[in-house]
């Protein structure tokens, strides 16, 4: 006797609703119905307005900083649950708060793990994520992940660049095995920067292991929040006799002045994917949806398929 599948739902949290519809679309379903209520002193209220019970719901929502993202989530979740949907799938295109995922000096928290408690405690029975900042955070959840790589999106659109001596490059030495996978599968050559930070996102000193002379150099990393490492590594690039230096990076955070550093560097382009919404448009930034391979997922999660094929690396 063959289990029935349950139907499937799809509701967007705020900061995600373009993403949300774009992954509706995709999937072949509309968004369902919420409404959020907002106090005056800040406090806010998500409400399903359509029965969720029996149904498989995906939640989908970045949960970038403020907090209010992250909130967010939790109370759809908790919501969720106390309506009795069967199945609840924390859909996050940006896992945030994943760079304090170990204690890198003494009495600090380990926020990644804390997150994974908080999503698992309100309610998600799985989570959908895509290029954590270390993929050893998936350890940190009781629940399935599905851990998606952006590397499906980006390595057809850099084929088509059909760049003459390409290099792959990481922009620090944590990247080095993404770096690697990158250049195996395009066959091309790896160089890496080693920086040293005075302190969170501010580098005192960069230099550069490999040869970038003659070279189409493209960098690679999960996220690019203020800029400053990959501007300043397309620049100490193109002085070492870089023909152009362009950056992939999964998660356009993009916080401070990045938008000015990005302009008035020596990046030809950024790459970047719709997993968290720009805050403003520029020519150099170029955007790829993940919505497609999201839907395709979801899809297979719902009828119980198989998504080994979406994992390139």
């Amino acid at each position: 006797m063959s289990v029935p599948i349950p139907e499937p739902k799809i509701f967007p949290c705020k900061q995600s609703t373009k993403l949300a519809a774009d992954i509706a679309e995709a999937f072949g379903i509309p968004l369902g119905n919420i409404i959020t209520s907002t106090y005056s002193d800040g406090e806010f209220q998500p409400s399903f307005e359509e029965s969720v019970r029996g149904s498989r719901v995906f939640i989908i929502g970045s949960t970038f900083p403020n907090s209010d993202h992250l909130m967010e989530m939790l109370l759809m979740l908790d919501a969720a649950k106390r309506a009795s949907a069967r199945h609840i799938t924390a859909v996050l295109p940006y896992f945030g708060w994943a760079r304090q995922d170990r204690k890198d000096k003494p009495r600090v928290p380990i926020a990644a793990k804390l997150v994974a408690k908080m999503l698992e405690t309100a309610g998600a029975t799985r989570i959908i994520t895509m290029d954590l900042h270390a993929d050893q955070i998936q350890g940190f959840f009781e629940k399935p992940v599905d851990h998606l790589f952006a590397s499906t999106i980006f390595l057809p659109y850099l084929k088509k660049l059909n760049l003459d001596n390409l290099t792959i490059a990481s922009p620090d030495m944590g990247g080095s095995k993404r770096a690697y996978a990158y250049s195996k599968a395009l066959e091309s050559d790896v160089v890496i920067c080693y920086k040293q930070r005075a302190k969170a996102n501010v580098i005192s000193h960069m230099e550069l292991i490999g040869d970038v002379q003659g070279k189409n150099v493209v960098l690679v990393d999960d996220m690019v929040d203020t800029a400053g490492t990959l501007t300043k590594a397309a620049d100490l690039m193109m002085e070492r006799g870089a023909l152009s230096v362009r950056a992939i990076c999964t998660h356009p955070i993009l916080s401070g002045s990045a938008y000015d550093r990005i302009e008035n560097s020596k990046l030809e382009e950024l790459i970047v994917t719709d997993s968290i919404p720009l805050r403003q448009e520029s020519e150099k930034i170029r955007v790829l949806t993940c919505a497609k391979l999201f839907a395709e997922v979801m899809v297979s999660v719902n009828e119980n398929k198989s998504i080994s094929s979406k994992f390139l690396m």
